[in-house]
This record gives C-alpha cells, structure tokens and sequence, in this order.
C-alpha cells in the first residue's frame, strides 16, 4: 500500500502594510514632494553646517571656563523665572479648571457654551506664549508680571485641553447612577468625575510646570522678567563666558523639576 506523505499547507503570512490606493500613493508623493521643495526653500545645506563647525569650535572656546563674575545675580534671576513658571502654572491651572468643564461634552450646560469653551482653550493654545509675553509687556510693563500673565494664558489652553478630554474618558457609570439617585451637576462633577480624573490632572499639571520653566527662560527675551534677559545681555555684550555660567544654570533648573516632578508623579500616582 503506497504512503502517502502529506505535504503542510502553505501558510500565506499577513502584508506587514496595507496594500495603498492610487489616491493615497498620490498623495504620499505629493507630500513626499511639498517636503524636497521645503528643503530647498529653508536652505538647508549639510556644506554649510560642515562649514560653521569651526565657528562653533571657537564660540565654545570662548565660552569655556565659564564665568563666575556674577553668580548671585544670575541666582536670583534663576529664581525669578522659577517663580514666574510656578506662579503661572498654578493659576493657569486653577482657571482652566472650569474652562475645562465647560468644554466637556456631557458637562457643559449648553452647546452654544461648550463650543465657546473649545473655542477659548484653541485660541489660548495656538497663540504662542512668545506673542502673549510681548502682549502683556505692552499691556502691564516690562518684568516678570508680564512673563506670569503669558504663562498662565498659555497654561490655560494647554491644560484646558487634556483635562476636558481626560473628564469626557471618565467612566459614565457612576455619573448615571448619582443621576438617578437626583444628584445635581456640581455634585456629579465633584464626587464622580474630578476623583476620577484626578490623576490625569495631577499629570498633566506636573508636565505643565515642566513646560513652564522651559518657556519662562524665552519669555525673559522680550523683556518678560526671568534670567532670559541675562541670556541676552551676555550674548550681545559677546561675554560668552559669562553665556555659558547662565546656560548650565538654566540646565541645572530645567533638570532639577523634572526630577522633582518625575518624583511627585511616582508617589501621587
């Protein structure tokens, strides 16, 4: 009687990638396309940077050793931009509190105020803080309230956003039973939604005081208070000794909330 051997079926393996259309191809080129024309247009040039290393090499030269001529005004100017960055994140967050709830679908009272909310946190977020800072600088004067005020707007949209979508993941479950029990809307907001919100918020408001710190550096260069300003004296002045102790001092700022940030968020959440 022959044997028959049987032979395995050939398993045909999924395509990693999916087939594309015509149209999408089309457009993969055409995106493909607007880039190489941006290259050209931005003047992007590898001869050239290939080129200005030397430059580089020598500026660094001359930054090195760093200055310690004026360590104490460049601490307090260190502190001064801290302040403006945990003052800004904390009321920017405290306002966007409600600004959030009025952006969250199911929680805002109407749609016309729902959209008015979005609205709001959109444009707070796509001004950027540099526009803002110079706003304020004609608004309230040169210093650090003028960096302040642009950090708390520009909070308000950052944190606007991630908290209305974090309370619109919340599960609805809890909500709909205090609901029937007759609960009001405040008392579904706190007792249901915030708690289980809360660490999201507590996340997103430690990366915004990271955020802060790094951007109350830049605001000090339109006058916005803050060590930017010494940054830029330094700079124009060509002490780049002096350039470089404000540079790792802001480093080491920068570092250290992050740290500290990084810590909190492990033992609160």
């Amino acid at each position: 009687m022959p044997e028959h051997t049987a032979t395995p079926a050939l398993r045909v393996l999924p395509d990693r990638f999916e087939r594309t259309s015509p149209s999408s191809f089309m457009l993969w080129l055409i995106v493909l396309g607007f880039f190489a024309w941006s290259v050209n247009k931005t003047g992007v040039s590898f001869g050239d940077l290939w080129g200005g290393i030397p430059q580089m090499t020598r500026l660094v030269g001359e930054m090195l050793p760093p200055s310690t001529a004026r360590l104490e005004a460049v601490g307090w100017a260190l502190l001064e931009t801290f302040q403006m960055a945990f003052v800004g994140t904390v009321v920017g967050v405290l306002l966007s509190v409600p600004i959030a709830v009025l952006a969250t679908p199911h929680l805002s009272p109407h749609p016309l105020v729902y959209h008015a909310a979005r609205n709001l946190i959109a444009f707070f977020r796509t001004v950027p803080d540099l526009v803002w800072a110079l706003l304020f600088v004609v608004s309230v004067g040169l210093g650090p309230f003028a960096g302040t005020l642009a950090i708390v707007i520009d909070k308000i949209g950052f944190c606007g956003r991630f908290f209305a979508e974090a309370m619109e993941e919340v599960d609805r479950g809890p909500q709909e039973a205090l609901s029937a029990m007759g609960a009001s809307r405040l008392s579904l907001i706190m007792c249901a939604v915030f708690p289980a919100a809360m660490p999201s918020f507590i996340n997103t408001s430690l990366f915004s005081l990271e955020k802060a710190t790094r951007s109350s550096v830049v605001l000090g260069l339109v006058g916005a208070g803050g060590i930017g300003i010494e940054l830029k004296v330094a700079m124009d002045l060509f002490n780049y000794d002096e350039a470089a102790t404000i540079i790792l001092a802001i480093f080491a700022l920068v570092v250290l909330v992050e740290r500290l940030s990084a810590l909190l968020r492990k033992k609160v959440m």
